[in-house]
């Protein structure tokens, strides 16, 4: 999976863009995932902290860790789940 994947399966389960970031940086109480020349992260930027901090050498790798965390958040804010789906 890449980014541009993970975005379009994010928007076509209508995740709030508010929950998350697929460009990094610091964006207040979102899921973001970026990657530079050390490989992929994912983590929960909360101010300028990285809250959390997961790397990864793949985009395939993080973006599925993105999707999971995600996938929790939903659940627990919205009772949805996504169990089952590709």
């Amino acid at each position: 999976m890449t980014v541009k994947e993970l975005k379009k399966f994010f928007k076509d389960h209508l995740v709030p863009a508010r929950l998350y970031n697929m460009k990094g940086g610091h964006h207040k109480n979102r899921i973001c995932i970026s990657n530079d020349r050390n490989g992929w992260e994912v983590y929960f930027s909360e101010g300028k902290s990285k809250i959390g901090l997961m790397q990864f050498a793949t985009e395939s790798e993080a973006c599925q860790r993105m999707k999971d965390e995600v996938c929790k958040v939903m659940e627990q804010i919205y009772g949805l789940s996504w169990k089952g789906l590709a």
